[in-house]
């Protein structure tokens, strides 16, 4: 059975870095698209970052420059790199899959409807 453990978060102060991690079972990650979306208090989910299955990376402007997002094969398991974090980045992270290898644009990506299954989430914090 398909899972994601979204491991990695923490209390940092702003400016600081931190790396997420992501990682999957029943399922190749590097053949799929994964993304890392988040959600705020008291707000909706929002899209973070992707890449997907074949090739592109897609991100939201606020986190152009400062988020990465990277594979490591090896550990079936996808990284999301947050340097210069702020506090408005404060909030729960969670990575998603598509398992459909899906045409797609980045309209079709940033939308967490296009995901199917979700990991369970890890709490980040940046305090200023």
């Amino acid at each position: 059975q398909e899972q994601l453990v979204d491991s990695g978060g923490g209390l940092v102060q702003a400016g600081d870095s931190l790396r997420l991690s992501c990682t999957g079972s029943g399922a190749t990650l590097s053949r799929l698209s994964v993304a890392w979306f988040r959600q705020a208090p008291g707000k909706g989910r929002e899209f973070v970052i992707c890449h997907t299955w074949d090739g592109s990376t897609y991100s939201t402007d606020s986190v152009k420059g400062r988020f990465t997002i990277s594979n490591d094969n090896s550990q079936n398991t996808v990284y999301l790199q947050m340097n210069g974090l702020q506090s408005e980045d404060t909030a729960v992270y969670y990575c998603a899959v598509d398992r459909e290898r899906t045409f797609g644009g980045g309209g079709y990506f940033r939308q967490a409807s296009s995901y199917d299954y979700w990991g369970q989430g890890t709490q980040v914090t940046v305090s200023s």
